[in-house]
């Protein structure tokens, strides 16, 4: 059986659709009623309504892009690659447990595997119609231009409820880290020290995204250096350590495949994220395309390769995989 909130999630679909086509069945009857030239009128302004909503432009010429506001596109190719990057994965963080879920082995096929199986679809689709749609909005415009002003505000909401929920857990695996590696112990466990170090996170990230999107594009591509660094590091250390024997370790018990797909997934989603800034990219139509296929490649090795070095490296059984656990193997290879 499904759970009780997807059934709910699916009937507010299917009501919104149901909504969103009466409601363009009564505007069709009303127009149909009205004069010629009053119908015409009405279009012409419905139009030019619907373009400056959605942030439609038209390029001319070879110059720089332009919004729907007037103010010029900000975000150029390799900083929206990082956004991307951090918008789906932001760093091996998080997917020890696929470790601890089903072993070494199954791990490093998933985070080969599911990147192009699930990512470049993904990615195909947001490219496509984020250079269809280029305006601020992304999936709510596709939403709303295909189903109505009802299913894109639910859609929204939807997303954004998600998207909260879902980056709350992002500076507690900073915490994990931070505590873990022994830089600050003290953050590992509840209590003061952990409380206001995720409150003090939060706030910096807060004020970073309102300094505008050229400082985040920008300082995406800066901490996307620093994150990577040490991962870069470990694994060129690793690499005479390896063997690959040790990828064959098996985990007491069952799999848990639940585990095993929802880290997957946590990991390696949210691709279609990086259209909500399309009124914002140069030139999209172009850009949006070679950021996303560079990004799959990206986050796939950011992924597989030190996955590949600490499991390869040190005779930690999968149970010790847990999160946090990539600082500890880079304490083996010092």
């Amino acid at each position: 059986t499904l759970p009780k909130c997807t059934l709910a999630s699916l009937f507010l679909y299917v009501l919104s659709k149901q909504l969103a086509s009466k409601l363009a069945m009564s505007q069709g009857f009303l127009l149909a009623a009205e004069q010629p030239s009053q119908r015409q009128e009405q279009q012409e302004l419905h139009d030019i309504v619907r373009q400056e909503h959605h942030g439609y432009t038209r390029q001319q010429g070879g110059g720089p892009t332009l919004s729907v506001y007037g103010h010029k596109r900000k975000i150029t190719l390799i900083p929206l690659v990082f956004l991307i990057y951090f918008e789906v994965a932001g760093g091996p963080y998080g997917a020890e447990k696929a470790v601890l879920a089903a072993g070494p082995l199954f791990t490093l096929l998933g985070f080969l595997v599911f990147p192009f199986a699930w990512g470049v679809p993904e990615s195909l689709i947001t490219a496509e119609l984020a250079a269809a749609f280029p305006g601020n909005g992304g999936f709510v415009l596709w939403a709303d231009h295909a189903f109505g002003p009802l299913a894109g505000f639910l859609l929204g909401m939807w997303k954004y409820l998600s998207i909260v929920i879902n980056i709350a857990a992002y500076t507690a695996l900073i915490a994990d880290y931070l505590g873990g590696s022994g830089v600050a112990p003290a953050v590992a466990q509840p209590g003061g020290a952990r409380t206001g170090a995720v409150i003090g996170m939060t706030l910096l990230l807060s004020f970073v995204n309102y300094a505008g999107v050229s400082i985040v594009g920008w300082g995406a591509v800066a901490l996307g250096m620093v994150s990577l660094a040490p991962f870069v590091l470990m694994t060129a250390m690793a690499v005479p350590k390896v063997r690959p024997s040790r990828w064959a370790s098996q985990v007491k018990g069952d799999k848990d495949w639940r585990l095993f797909f929802n880290t997957l997934f946590w990991n390696l989603n949210y691709w279609d994220c990086a259209s909500t800034m399309a009124g914002e990219v140069e030139r999209p139509e172009q850009t949006f395309p070679r950021a996303l296929a560079l990004a799959v490649v990206l986050i796939a090795g950011s992924y597989l390769l030190p996955l590949m070095a600490a499991t390869g490296a040190i005779d930690a059984p999968p149970d010790a995989w847990v999160n946090g656990y990539l600082a500890d193997a880079a304490g083996h290879h010092r």
